[in-house]
């Protein structure tokens, strides 16, 4: 069948999953021309959103859904190398009022992590190639978000033409985490939410235990298989360190080399866990594995966390 301009459909046909939907525009490319293949990579992607419900506001309906990566420090990155690509997937999802960025597992199942940028709250957002450069109004920080889905670049372009970007000076002009369990904005660096107190994972914590225990760290963020190669990695080396530390207590010929290489080994690998586990804390890992959302668990709303 020819494909055709868009058809408004029956008030029912709003919704996907239960989430409020803009059709005209989730299914259409960036000339508003409705397109099956479109609608089918929609699909798939909205399957993976049926937490989001709870978050979103009277009115506010989801107008594209697509995939990229979270933002990552440079040394982060060099420590990550290849394995960024699968460490940092996200979903963006794009709204009337705000972008959702989902930190995600490889195959984007939710991770309990959930942030916003508000239109409002930007001087700018521009898709440059493909990564979705956001220049926010509070100090002009700046964040990049890369490997945006080459299918929806020319809608986001589109869409974000149509975005107001005021420039706002307000607590919003930047981007928040949300508490998965009542909704509300969280506080960065505070490890537990002010309005409903669930508690998150600890940067400290996670710096301990990458230091004291082999593949700690990792365990701790809930990234096993990490956790069980550096532990495997890390043990090795140990064991290698202690078989070699008697030839050179025995002042073996070269036995000092053999120990400082697999030493300095073990250290960059410690540094690197270190690096990660501490890096990932920034996403708001709750204790607690599985949550339901419920905004009715956030305290009333006062002048200081209505901003």
């Amino acid at each position: 069948m020819a494909e055709k301009a868009f058809e408004p459909v029956s008030i029912m046909g709003q919704q996907i999953f239960g989430l409020p939907v803009d059709r005209e525009t989730l299914f259409s490319n960036h000339k508003k021309i409705y397109k099956k293949r479109i609608e089918n990579r929609q699909r798939k992607l909205i399957v993976k959103l049926p937490f989001l419900k709870p978050f979103l506001k009277t009115g506010e309906k989801i107008l594209l859904v697509s995939t990229g990566y979270s933002p990552i420090t440079s040394l982060a990155q060099y420590a990550t190398g290849f394995l960024f690509v699968y460490l940092k997937r996200s979903l963006f999802v794009f709204t009337n009022h705000r972008i959702f960025q989902v930190p995600t597992t490889p195959n984007y199942k939710f991770k309990q992590s959930i942030s916003q940028i508000f239109y409002t709250g930007c001087q700018s957002i521009e898709l440059k190639g493909g990564t979705l450069v956001v220049k926010y109004a509070k100090l002009g920080k700046i964040e990049k978000f890369r490997a945006i889905a080459l299918s929806e670049r020319k809608n986001i372009r589109a869409l974000l033409k149509q975005m107001p970007h005021l420039g706002t000076k307000s607590q919003l002009g930047e981007r928040f985490h949300l508490c998965p369990q009542c909704t509300r904005p969280l506080t960065a660096a505070k490890y537990v939410c002010e309005s409903c107190q669930l508690k998150f994972k600890n940067k400290i914590v996670a710096y301990i235990l990458a230091i004291l225990f082999p593949g700690g760290g990792y365990f701790y963020i809930r990234h096993y298989l990490l956790g069980l190669l550096d532990a495997i990695v890390e043990i090795f080396l140990l064991l290698y360190i202690a078989v070699t530390l008697e030839d050179v207590l025995n002042k073996v010929e070269g036995s000092m080399v053999y120990m400082l290489v697999p030493g300095a080994i073990f250290v960059a690998v410690k540094i690197i866990s270190v690096i990660h586990s501490t890096h990932f804390i920034e996403d708001f890992i709750p204790r607690k594995k599985e949550i339901q959302a419920n905004p009715a668990a956030a305290k009333p709303l006062t002048k200081k966390n209505s901003d």
